[in-house]
């Protein structure tokens, strides 16, 4: 198990974890960092728990609205999979009437 320090709003911590994700912890954490310096620079907050508040608000927004993007884009993959499937019954249905109409002809042809 692996342990990165983190500088976050000024104070540092150590947090472990499994080897392997320490760039991914480090991103995050100044991804946390960057945000809560952006909050506090706008005067939002009165302390540093209310900033952390906010900015743990402000992040769970940004998931929501993540979410319902995520949401909206499979629903439309959903529809055009949809459709997909309907073109592919279409094409058949064609490709079997053209099959019957030169079963048909072929017979008009020899009478």
């Amino acid at each position: 198990m692996a342990e990165v320090n983190l500088s976050i709003n000024g104070r540092n911590y150590g947090i472990a974890c499994d080897d392997g994700q320490e760039k991914r912890l480090k991103d995050l954490g100044y991804y946390v960092d960057q945000r809560m310096k952006e909050i506090g620079r706008a005067g939002a907050a009165s302390n540093d728990a209310h900033l952390l508040v906010l900015t743990a608000l402000m992040m769970a927004d940004e998931i929501y609205d993540l979410r319902e993007d995520m949401r909206d884009v499979n629903s439309q993959l959903r529809e055009k999979e949809g459709d997909r499937e309907d073109e592919v019954l279409i094409t058949r249905a064609i490709d079997h009437l053209a099959e019957r109409i030169d079963l048909i002809a072929g017979r008009i042809a020899k009478a």
